[in-house]
C-alpha cells in the first residue's frame, strides 16, 4: 500500500488507544479511536486512514476464524466437566505433601489443553481450598502457584495468542505451541518457588472453614480422565500431522474436530450444541478485540515506525 504514515502519528494513536483503555473504554474502541487518530495525524487523510484500518482489520480474518474454532474445545472441555476431572487427577495423583506444584501443574495443564486462565483457577479452586486447609498453607500462596500455573501453561496452548502468532509469522500451529514448552516449564518451578516461598510466611491469611463451605464441586458425574485428556489429544495429533508427516489439517478444523471427538468420548455429545456456544461466547470477546487490534495494527504496519525503530 503506497498510503504512508508517520512514525510520531502511530505512537500518538498508540498512546491514545492505551489510555482510553486505562480509562476503562471498551478496548475495541479505544484502539478504534487511535488507529483513526494516529492516521490522521501520522500525515494521511480520512479516507486514507480508513482505507488502512480495513487493510488491517482484514489481515485478521484467518486468526479470528480460528480463535472461533477453538472455542469448541474450550466449550467441551469446561461444560462436560472433563477440565476438572484433569485437575482433581493431577492433584490427587500428585498428593497433599507437594500440594503448591500440584496445584500449579493442574493449571498449566488445563490451560495448556486450551482452558481459559480464569476458567482453569475457578476450576482448581475448590480443590485448592480444601488441599490449603488441611496442609495450612496460605491464600496467597495456592492463589499464586494457580495463576502462575496458568500463565505458564497459557505459553504453550492453542489460545488466541499462539494462534494469532501462527498466522502472522506463517508458522504451524505446533510449532508455536512447542517454542512455549521450556519457558513454560521454566516458569512452573518459578511459580512453585514464589509459592513455596510465600507459604512460610505467618503474616498471610490462611484459609478457614467457612472458605471451604459448600464450595468443593461434586466428583460424581465428571468422565474420567483418559475420556477428558481425549479432546486435546486428538486435536494435537491432528495439528502434528503437518510437520510429522506434511498433511495438513488447519486448526480451524483440527481444534473443533478435538473437541467434538472428546464430547463423543465422554459420553456428552447430546450437550454439543451447549458446548460450543459457551466456548464460542468465551472466544468472542477476542475475536473482537483482535479486529480492533488490526485496526491499529494497518496504520503502525504502513508508518515510517519500523524504519524509526
Amino acid at each position: 500500500m503506497d498510503i504512508q504514515v508517520s512514525a510520531l502519528g502511530a505512537i500518538i494513536g498508540l498512546l491514545i488507544s492505551i489510555v482510553l483503555i486505562f480509562m476503562k473504554a471498551p478496548p475495541v474502541y479505544g484502539l478504534f479511536v487511535g488507529a483513526l487518530a494516529g492516521g490522521m495525524i501520522g500525515g494521511a487523510s480520512l479516507e486514507e486512514t480508513i482505507e488502512l484500518m480495513i487493510s488491517g482489520a482484514q489481515d485478521m480474518i484467518t486468526a479470528i476464524l480460528r480463535i472461533l474454532a477453538a472455542g469448541i474445545l474450550a466449550g467441551v472441555l469446561i461444560k462436560t466437566g472433563g477440565a476438572e476431572s484433569i485437575a482433581r487427577t493431577i492433584i490427587h495423583k500428585i498428593g497433599e505433601t507437594r500440594a503448591l506444584f500440584a496445584l500449579a501443574l493442574a493449571t498449566l495443564i488445563l490451560t495448556a489443553v486450551g482452558v481459559f486462565v480464569d476458567i482453569a483457577v475457578v476450576t482448581v479452586a475448590p480443590i485448592a481450598l480444601v488441599i490449603a486447609k488441611n496442609a495450612n498453607i496460605s491464600k496467597t500462596a495456592i492463589l499464586l502457584a494457580m495463576v502462575g500455573g496458568g500463565k505458564a501453561g497459557n505459553i504453550m496452548s492453542p489460545n488466541p495468542n499462539t494462534i494469532a502468532l501462527s498466522d502472522a509469522f506463517a508458522t504451524p500451529l505446533t510449532s508455536v505451541m512447542l517454542a512455549g514448552v521450556l519457558p513454560g516449564i521454566v516458569a512452573l518451578f518459578f511459580t512453585y518457588f514464589l509459592a513455596k516461598h510465600l507459604s512460610l510466611t505467618k503474616k498471610d491469611a490462611k484459609v478457614a472453614l467457612t472458605d471451604i463451605e459448600h464450595k468443593e464441586s461434586p466428583e460424581t458425574k465428571l468422565p474420567s480422565f483418559k475420556a477428558a485428556l481425549s479432546a486435546p489429544l486428538v486435536a494435537v495429533v491432528l495439528l502434528s500431522l503437518r510437520p510429522t508427516f506434511g498433511i495438513e489439517i488447519d486448526p480451524m478444523v483440527a481444534l473443533p474436530l478435538g473437541g467434538i471427538a472428546g464430547s463423543i468420548l465422554m459420553g456428552q455429545f447430546q450437550g454439543i450444541i451447549d458446548q460450543a456456544t459457551f466456548g464460542l461466547s468465551k472466544m468472542s470477546n477476542v475475536a473482537v478485540l483482535l479486529i480492533g487490534t488490526g485496526l491499529i495494527a494497518g496504520v503502525i504496519t504502513n508508518s515510517t515506525l519500523g524504519d524509526v525503530l
